[in-house]
């Protein structure tokens, strides 16, 4: 039987000896530690850990005990904490509108092992992609939207979401601003790319912008929403080099390839618990080789 390997991801002020006191408490539990992260940003004064943990059947600790023994330690040192056991397969919805290179690399990667996840159903405003969803035999679903019916629309969907247990929304391309009720309903689930190396091009029609700016660099973002637009704690981002000769078209061409990279990197990341959100910033905990 293979060992359970337990996730836990800690934030706490920065106090002398905290490492050890974290430390000791899962080697008095019984576990091993086969990874440990730690970053201090010392200007802030604030500790950030990720550290992976195998139990076997000799360690017999149910999760409601371990977690309340945890949060006594929690609460003696000021520590916000997650725990993930790896039990089960995050489900995922994918958000699209009409752009489809982030819509069927996504849903590649799933088909070949490497998005280590369900993918439960694709959503779009529109049905132009429909079939890229059934090529890949994942439920589509068609949620028109207007100005109107906005609030409806997202009601709907956030139902449907809750129903299915969605853990991570990814916006791949969705091109509609999401309200405030919805994102926070999802607080730190939703990952959006935008096609702009943020925060440079906020908003629509980077690369036409880009183009008009003449720049040498251009770029992708994937991000967490919020509530600011194309603002939230940004997880990954890609850039490539390009030149005058650059056109709108060669640049959106350039740029998918970028998107794709950098959307799947950041969603492997969430759902592998390398990441840490602490305001505005992202924390991310380069993999491992455990």
């Amino acid at each position: 039987m293979n060992p359970q390997i337990i996730t836990f991801l800690i934030k706490c002020p920065d106090q002398k000896g905290i490492i050890t006191k974290l430390t000791r408490f899962f080697y008095e539990e019984g576990f091993n530690i086969i990874s440990s992260q730690q970053y201090t940003n010392s200007e802030e004064e604030k500790f950030f850990m990720r550290v992976r943990l195998s139990s076997d059947d000799s360690v017999i600790i149910s999760k409601i005990e371990l977690e309340g023994k945890f949060k006594k330690l929690a609460e003696l040192y000021h520590i916000t904490w997650k725990v993930d056991y790896g039990s089960k397969k995050h489900k995922v919805a994918i958000m699209v509108s009409h752009t489809s290179h982030n819509l069927y690399d996504l849903l590649h990667r799933h088909k070949e092992g490497k998005l280590n996840c369900e993918v439960s159903m694709v959503v779009s405003n529109h049905l132009k992609l429909k079939p890229i969803a059934e090529m890949f035999k994942i439920p589509f679903h068609y949620a028109p939207i207007t100005k109107e019916t906005k609030t409806q629309q997202e009601q709907s969907l956030i139902s449907l979401y809750d129903q299915h247990e969605i853990d991570l929304i990814i916006m791949a391309r969705y091109m509609q601003i999401l309200s405030e009720d919805f994102i926070n309903h999802f607080s730190e689930r939703i990952i959006n790319i935008h096609h702009s190396f943020l925060p440079a091009f906020q908003g629509a029609n980077p690369y036409k912008r880009a183009h008009e700016r003449g720049v040498k660099l251009i770029g992708a973002t994937a991000h967490y929403a919020t509530q600011d637009l194309d603002e939230g704690p940004i997880i990954e981002q890609g850039v490539e080099r390009v030149s005058h000769e650059s056109t709108v078209s060669s640049l959106k061409s350039i740029g998918a390839e970028i998107e794709t990279f950098v959307l799947a990197k950041a969603v492997n990341f969430h759902l592998n618990d390398q990441i840490i959100v602490d305001g505005n910033k992202a924390i991310v905990f380069p993999e491992t080789g455990e």
